[in-house]
């Protein structure tokens, strides 16, 4: 038997985790069979949203628009994450630039740096910024992969003609960067006309565009957020599920909406995020919103589509 060392990413997907044990007990008998099925077993899944902080505002001082009062959590580090993360699997993981912290990309940059390999960024800049592709290429070079951009309703109908707006689509698309919008469900359209101005720009929509914050999920805006699917360089998130449909877990409310977008875009455009720490707080945890996919969805999700959606989709826009 081939030696499981050297079996391909296919056959392995094919195979699955037993299969791969199995062959690695014909290849190197008991005695070993324990310390390789570990290494196969580990499945390296990747958190695509996540937002960090800490208290020490005299180091991270917070944007002028906001005030100690407004973090809550008071503190949400990595190793406060990691504690939620790790015992499911998940050992890298997408930093989002937070709020709190506006065009300060430095504490994000900072937990880069401090765990190489193990975050990637989407930083926030001021596309009006006369600098714009300078600091853009400073926030590159420091591990940020992509760029937030957040505004609904008339606001976020200005970036249509924003040339600042303009301008980081074309400079995210020369530099394999993705633009990341915060959207409402009543915004997709403002992005889709986007996409048509800049088809080459690579671009992740958080939270399947927010649809089912109310509550209900929207059968016409889901339909709009698949439309987007005709654009090869779009994906989308599937993530902050305790925000959306009745907002409980095991949230397999949400399971119908997942599988449409799965039809839509395929699982290659497609990836999973916990949203922490706003997913283990207030009932939620962690353990429930990976397991929405990883379990709930198998269904329709074979071992192949989860290992796109849990690690290939974000490794491959955020890792490569």
């Amino acid at each position: 038997m081939m030696s499981p060392w050297f079996i391909s990413r296919r056959q392995a997907l094919k195979l699955g985790v037993a299969g791969l044990a199995g062959a690695a007990a014909a290849s190197v008998g008991d005695s070993a069979l324990a310390g390789m099925a570990q290494a196969v077993e580990e499945p390296h899944w990747i958190d695509a949203h996540v937002h960090v902080w800490t208290p020490d505002t005299a180091k991270y001082p917070l944007d002028s628009g906001y005030a100690v009062a407004d973090m809550q959590p008071a503190s949400f580090t990595p190793e406060e994450l990691f504690a939620h993360c790790k015992p499911v699997g998940v050992d890298r993981i997408v930093i989002i630039q937070m709020s709190f912290y506006n065009n300060d990309n430095s504490y994000m940059t900072d937990m880069i740096a401090r765990y190489p390999g193990v975050f990637s960024g989407v930083g926030i800049v001021d596309h009006r910024a006369p600098d714009l592709a300078e600091k853009i290429s400073v926030l590159a070079k420091q591990g940020v992969k992509g760029f937030r951009i957040h505004a609904t309703g008339a606001e976020a109908m200005k970036w249509i003609k924003d040339p600042g707006m303009a301008l980081l689509w074309k400079i995210a698309a020369e530099k394999n960067l993705a633009v990341c919008p915060l959207i409402n469900p009543g915004d997709i359209r403002t992005v889709d006309t986007l996409c048509a101005k800049f088809p080459e720009t690579k671009v992740v929509v958080d939270h399947f565009a927010r649809i089912g914050v109310s509550g209900q999920i929207d059968r016409d805006a889901l339909l709009e957020l698949c439309d987007l699917a005709k654009y090869p360089n779009v994906y989308v998130k599937t993530s902050a599920f305790y925000a959306l449909g009745k907002k409980e877990a095991p949230y397999q409310d949400l399971i119908p909406m997942i599988k449409q977008v799965v039809d839509s875009f395929g699982p290659e455009r497609l990836m999973w995020a916990s949203d922490c720490p706003y997913q283990v707080q207030e009932g939620h945890n962690y353990e429930a919103s990976i397991a929405l996919i990883r379990d709930a969805a198998s269904d329709f999700l074979s071992a192949s589509d989860k290992s796109w959606l849990l690690r290939g989709t974000a490794e491959k826009v955020y890792f490569a």
